[in-house]
């Protein structure tokens, strides 16, 4: 298991904040900080990378999104997701000033993983058959949109076994080279809803989600790895004192807080005390929902906490970076991604021979190992000379679950035994408080 990776990122002061006196945020190397609140009272942060105003878009990608991508190649689910008050630079880190037409010294997340995504692609073995897709939804007044096909404006979330959390019959696009994947981003972009408020002069008033699957095809195997890459700018928290929000704008204002504030509970939920049956409220709202295998599910997630580092925005950064603090103790169990190139149909599992149910049962392993025990193990049976693969992880996959069978047993063993000196211990207590209590009344019996 790991834990999902939080950064904060403090962008420039905006024209609005430009007669500030001083900064709210006051840096003390590339993990740790201190914010001033409202009463001056000096709070200190610890992230796992803090990027302060001068930091370069191309620092936050090589943090943030590489090691995501190198993990898709690897059949590793990721997600990338932008969090922050209106205003504060998420949408310029996921996108830059433009999606299209971008200088390279600007250019946001989003680009920069296209560039990536094609370039290990060039690379690759040649022997791998990759390709990759791409969907883009927004979700608005509670509504996930297609923003390749507005009329799906509707789309239902279901939840499959293998594939976790997917968007029924939304619309899949495959890229062909970065250019055109540019562009259809950018067509799909100006399909987005935006407003302007006191804030910001083109606020996001959804959240938008990028979804690209990487398809990875060997010539001389039966399988198929594939990764899922997905990207969330999520429309910023308000206050509508400092937005000036009415009518639609206000709707929309109240639509964004309360399904951010469904994720600060869903959140809440993973990092607290949780016992037995506990819940955690995913379906709460569409982002929860869409968002619930990235934050407790099979995949890693990032998350870029974007603040202002204006005094006039503290209370508004500090809830931020709360927020990124906490998520920062969520625990995520990513797994490889593998599948048959042809499906076993269920009316012909009774004729399954021996070695057909040791290839499927071999193959759910694969489904559930960790990156790094699949990686680990690849490389040892390359080095011991293993020829069959498939024998290989079967000896060592039968040998571990045999040992975990021993373990089990003694722990059980161990428990019961545990429970009999409890109760043992438990007596003797009992005992020796009835002798004391006998005693006191003796010694203070009245002659």
């Amino acid at each position: 298991m790991s834990n999902v990776t939080v950064c904060a990122r403090f962008r420039p002061l905006s024209s609005r904040e430009a007669d500030s006196d001083d900064l709210c945020v006051q840096g003390l190397d590339a993990e740790n900080f201190i914010l001033k609140d409202e009463k001056d009272e000096e709070l200190k942060f610890s992230f796992d990378r803090v990027f302060y105003p001068e930091s370069e878009q191309a620092e936050v990608f090589e943090f943030v999104a590489l090691p995501i991508i190198k993990d898709v190649f690897n059949a590793v689910n990721g997600t990338i997701i932008t969090y922050g008050q209106t205003g504060a630079g998420k949408t310029y880190s996921m996108e830059g000033p433009g999606i299209a037409n971008c200088d390279e010294q600007n250019k946001g997340l989003v680009p920069r993983v296209i560039e990536e995504l094609f370039e290990t692609i060039r690379a690759s073995d040649e022997a791998i058959k990759s390709t990759i897709t791409l969907s883009m939804v927004e979700i608005y007044m509670e509504r996930i949109r297609d923003l390749f096909d507005l009329s799906k404006d509707n789309i239902q979330i279901k939840e499959h076994k293998v594939l976790g959390i997917i968007l029924q019959g939304v619309t899949e696009i495959t890229l062909v080279n970065p250019e055109e994947a540019l562009e259809s981003l950018s067509n799909g972009i100006s399909s987005r809803a935006v407003g302007e408020t006191q804030m910001n002069m083109a606020s996001s008033r959804s959240h938008c989600v990028y979804v690209f699957t990487v398809k990875q095809e060997v010539t001389m195997d039966k399988r198929i790895k594939y990764g899922k890459l997905i990207l969330v700018d999520l429309a910023g928290s308000e206050k509508v004192e400092k937005t000036g929000a009415e009518g639609r704008v206000l709707e929309e204002a109240k639509n964004i807080n309360k399904s951010l504030s469904a994720l600060g509970n869903v959140v809440n939920a993973m990092t607290g005390p949780l016992g037995k049956g506990s819940h955690i409220p995913y379906r709460d709202s569409k982002l929860t929902r869409v968002l619930q295998n990235a934050l407790g599910g099979n995949c890693r997630t990032a998350l870029l906490c974007c603040c202002s580092p204006s005094p006039r925005n503290v209370s508004e950064s500090l809830s931020t970076l709360r927020f990124g603090a906490r998520a920062r103790h969520i625990k995520a169990s990513p797994h490889v991604n593998l599948k048959e190139e042809k499906s076993i149909k269920k009316h012909e599992a009774h004729f399954l021979t021996k070695d057909d149910l040791h290839e499927r049962i071999l193959l759910k392993f694969r489904e559930n190992l960790d990156v790094e025990d699949m990686k680990f193990l690849e490389e040892a049976f390359v080095l011991a000379g293993v020829k069959d693969l498939d024998l290989a992880y079967e000896d060592v996959l039968f040998r571990t679950i045999s040992s975990l069978h021993e373990a089990l047993e003694e722990v059980v063993t161990t428990v019961s035994q545990l429970k009999r000196e409890n109760n043992e211990l438990k007596s003797s207590l009992v005992a020796a408080h009835k002798e004391m209590s006998h005693k006191k009344s003796f010694m203070f019996w009245p002659l």
